[in-house]
């Protein structure tokens, strides 16, 4: 269930952006690939390869606490799966946040 909404979060993502059409209208083209409908293709082979490795990702961060929980024989210990993908999804937006902040006091000497 996990792999087939990563794929439908994926492609309803990925056609609100039109990006084929967005690089077309720029001007911008991926080298070896001619502008337009072959662009849009190509990205979406590669969105595609993507998602399958995404998607089989948490498919195992979904079933990892069940195993943990048979192997260790402790379930009052286990961790939802929703639980840890929220913790890691807070870990991951405070690193980002810390990097931000250490390249603003990086750059702060060039903004005065």
């Amino acid at each position: 269930m996990v792999v087939a909404f990563t794929f439908f979060y994926t492609m309803v993502q990925y056609q609100q952006q039109q990006i084929g059409k967005t690089l077309q209208r720029q001007g911008a083209f991926i080298p070896g690939i001619r502008p337009g409908p072959p662009t849009e293709a190509y990205l979406m082979r590669v969105v595609t390869r993507i998602t399958w490795g995404g998607a089989f990702f948490l498919g195992f961060v979904a079933i990892l606490p069940f195993f943990i929980g048979v192997v260790t024989n402790v379930q009052a210990l286990t961790i939802s799966s929703a639980g840890f993908l929220i913790v890691v999804a807070v870990v991951l937006d405070t690193m980002k946040q810390l990097e931000a902040q250490l390249l603003m006091r990086n750059y702060e000497g060039f903004i005065r």
